[in-house]
């Protein structure tokens, strides 16, 4: 007689299968490549030649193309994690992923990786494309600890993402609402196209629990000589690592509140109620 799988096995291909019908899509509608592609450099683009106008120094334009690479991950988790469970919510599916043997986490984790390849994709063109186009260089021998804080700035914000999408279904239909009216503050915040320097000590004080802030910071300070400082990178690093432990445990703390509460009222994932 087979054995029932484990807790392990039941995460993981939930993971695998959620991140699969993502990955697979991909090849589907090769049109969405294109605007996924083009859009996101228009932004980007647009703000060089701002800089350019003004006359700026060269490691200006690096900042934006870094920073449009990274608003690529921020939406990412905006709107395949945050608001994921309320889009669920609304086409009936979450009511079968509460009542099912996974849990909460594996789903968000499956939708977000798989999402993820089309997201990298964007990034490493905008960055590869700007950086050629405008002509930026980059210290290389800054490569390796940027690619540290990158994956460290990844988890970090994936947590929040996770803890975003339990709180976007508690306000159900305002989640739609709610993801707009962060995006916009958050780019800003988090300095994708300016110097984190600028906000000041208060403001990039308060922008720092915002994984993206910190750890594009660093990146640019580690790639991009002549970014002004705005702390340590090495300090700003320790920080990023520390937001990953804690928006895991709140977003575990909270996804288990909501799992409890859908299991035992089953009013929050009803579609109509």
């Amino acid at each position: 007689m087979k054995s029932s799988p484990s807790e392990f096995e039941i995460f993981w291909r939930t993971v695998l299968a959620r991140a699969y019908p993502r990955v697979v899509g991909l090849s589907r509608n090769l049109s969405w490549l294109f605007f996924d592609f083009a859009f996101p450099l228009v932004g980007t683009f647009a703000m060089v030649f701002v800089y350019q106008g003004l006359h700026a120094p060269r490691q200006y334009l690096g900042f934006v193309v870094m920073g449009g690479g990274m608003l690529a991950f921020w939406q990412n988790v905006l709107w395949t994690m945050g608001t994921q469970f309320s889009w669920d919510r609304g086409n009936g599916t979450l009511e079968l992923m509460a009542v099912s043997p996974t849990s909460f986490e594996a789903v968000l984790l499956g939708m977000a990786g798989g999402a993820m390849i089309m997201t990298t994709l964007r990034a490493v063109a905008i960055i590869v494309l700007g950086s050629l186009l405008f002509k930026v260089t980059y210290n290389l021998g800054g490569l390796p600890p940027a690619i540290g804080v990158f994956l460290l700035t990844l988890a970090a914000l994936y947590g929040l993402g996770m803890l975003l999408a339990s709180l976007f279904l508690y306000y159900s239909r305002e989640a739609w609402h709610l993801g707009d009216a962060i995006q916009e503050p958050v780019n800003f915040l988090s300095g994708l196209y300016f110097p984190v320097h600028a906000l000041g000590a208060y403001v990039g004080g308060a922008a720092s629990l915002i994984p993206v802030t910190l750890g594009l910071d660093a990146m640019r300070q580690f790639l991009l000589p002549g970014t002004p400082r705005f702390l340590d990178p090495a300090l700003e690093t320790v920080i990023v690592a520390l937001e990953i432990p804690l928006f895991a445990i709140l977003a575990v703390s909270s996804l288990r509140f909501m799992e409890v509460r859908a299991r035992r009222e089953g009013k929050l994932i009803s579609k109509w109620s």
